[in-house]
């Protein structure tokens, strides 16, 4: 979904930028479950170099095109920090996260980048990402209309 003010360039640059991340885990074997399992059991600390290398790029990059632009290069809407609560949605929602992670031996990008590899059994992986999304959403909305049905009592 592009708007109208969207810079030319901004879904080839985020296709370049897929492509790169595809291969960086591909040539650093991050897509690979059994090389993320012995990072997960200490035993393999490769995935601490790649995450470290990628959050010194993004800190650089938001750090410098803040103050050179005040506003994404192709979409200009305004680097802006999104202030998010720790709740108890961030406790549990990371807890499954992390717990699926263990279990399947990937995260979601690298599991995308794992098929390249020829990892097809992953599939069975994201299909279940995509259902545990899909559940998450279905049961967010039918909380929110219980909520707004419900009648409220003044004091």
């Amino acid at each position: 979904m592009t708007s109208e003010n969207t810079h030319p360039l901004f879904l080839p640059v985020i296709l370049l930028g897929g492509v790169l991340f595809g291969f960086g885990l591909g040539l650093s074997q991050m897509a690979r479950p059994e090389v993320v399992l012995d990072f997960l059991q200490f035993e393999d600390f490769g995935l601490l170099f790649v995450m470290g290398g990628a959050a010194a790029v993004t800190a650089v990059v938001f750090t410098v095109g803040v103050r050179l632009h005040r506003g994404a290069p192709l979409t200009g809407r305004p680097y802006e920090r999104r202030e998010k609560s720790f709740d108890r949605n961030v406790l549990v929602g990371g807890t499954v996260f992390g717990v699926g992670w263990g279990l399947s031996g990937i995260c979601p990008g690298a599991a995308y980048a794992s098929l390249g590899v020829g990892n097809v059994p992953i599939l069975w992986a994201i299909g279940g990402m995509f259902v545990g999304a899909y559940v998450q959403g279905y049961l967010r909305a039918a909380l929110s209309e219980r909520d707004a049905a419900a009648p409220t009592t003044a004091d």
